[in-house]
């Protein structure tokens, strides 16, 4: 059993997405963290921050390194964050003399942050690549029976006999205006934080900036002219665009559940879902979840701007809200995805 419907036993099966969930599993996550590691002892080594034979024992020892999950969760239960606890076992498998020189500089919210940025970044990949194969979905759709007489509907109550086409477009069009909005959120979440203690990079001097660009580059990852530890505007716009696309998807799936009803008759879907009572009945599921799935992203994302509110130079508290917050908005969204993909395939307009 499962406290989140996205990795239940069963579930899963209607809400969850497997691809999705493996950029936030444990694994995933203590690999990216492992990676800003590498990635910073690589360019202090080469900048001359720390021994070039200290970036050399880092790398090699990174590669082979098994952290013990228990210790950690121990530690995280004290310290607030993982960080302190995988850095000592980091240490204690680089060993002597060189173990004094892993995580140089660095804070944990830099790790913590980078690590999610790595990861976010493929899921987004993920995300971009499902809404090209909707739309590309949808315009067959209008293809093939865009043309088929509709009853518009306003407020509720029939309008004027309107084709299939002006529906799909106000499915379709959105997804466009999203996909386009992308490119932005993507600046400003796919991004190297590194900051240091105070988001100052005390530690490495002159140094900071080019160690910075260095990192950057391995990772593949965007720079900023300071780490924005306590500034969230970059995490809060990603929350706002995975809403603007669940509740895109929100609509469609509004529109195809009205659509289907016995007494409308105007949408007939072929994979609709079974009753245990009622056999006659082709239940709307995929429609119905997506209008779940947008709803749920519209109630979460305002937590998003809860944590917005940091105290100073940094925030337990609004930090952990985002740790609660954006996996599982991510998780909403790659499912309506999948599940809208799904759907369209499904979707016969009928002729009256």
């Amino acid at each position: 059993m499962s406290a989140s419907v996205f990795d239940h036993p069963f579930l899963s099966g209607l809400l969850g997405d497997d691809q999705v969930a493996a950029f936030f599993s444990a694994e995933a996550e203590l690999k990216a963290m492992l990676d800003f590691e590498d990635a910073l002892a690589a360019a202090e080594a080469e900048k001359g921050v720390i021994p070039e034979a200290a970036g050399k024992a880092i790398a090699e020892g990174i590669p082979s390194f098994r952290p013990d999950i228990q210790k950690l969760r121990h530690a995280t239960a004290r310290d607030g964050v993982v960080v302190p606890e995988l850095v000592r076992q980091l240490r204690a498998a680089v060993g002597k003399p060189y173990a004094d020189h892993v995580h140089f500089g660095a804070t944990s919210q830099d790790v913590i942050d980078t690590g999610f940025a790595l990861r976010i970044g493929r899921v987004l990949d993920i995300l971009q690549e499902r809404i090209d194969t909707l739309v590309e979905r949808l315009g067959e759709l209008d293809m093939r029976a865009g043309a088929v007489p509709l009853m518009a509907h306003t407020r509720m109550q029939a309008a004027i006999e309107v084709p299939a086409s002006r529906k799909i477009l106000s499915w379709r069009e959105p997804l466009l205006r999203q996909r386009a909005r992308l490119s932005a959120v993507r600046k400003e979440i796919a991004v190297l934080t590194f900051g240091g203690a105070a988001g100052t990079l005390d530690k490495l001097g002159a140094a900071g900036e080019q160690v910075t660009a260095r990192m950057a580059t391995r990772l593949g990852l965007g720079i900023v002219p300071r780490a924005r530890h306590s500034e969230r505007d970059g995490q809060a716009e990603l929350a706002d665009w995975l809403s603007l696309v669940t509740g895109s998807l929100g609509k469609m799936g509004a529109d195809i559940a009205l659509a289907a009803q016995s007494e409308i008759g105007e949408i007939r879907l072929k994979g609709g879902g079974g009753s245990s009572a009622m056999p006659h009945k082709v239940n709307p599921v995929g429609a119905e979840m997506l209008v779940t799935l947008a709803r749920f992203n519209a109630t979460l994302v305002s937590g998003m701007h809860q944590a917005l509110v940091h105290e100073n130079e940094r925030s337990g508290a609004a930090w952990t809200l985002e740790w609660m917050l954006l996996p599982q908005m991510a998780m909403a969204t790659g499912a309506a995805l999948r599940t809208a993909i799904g759907l369209a395939g499904d979707i016969e307009f009928v002729r009256k």
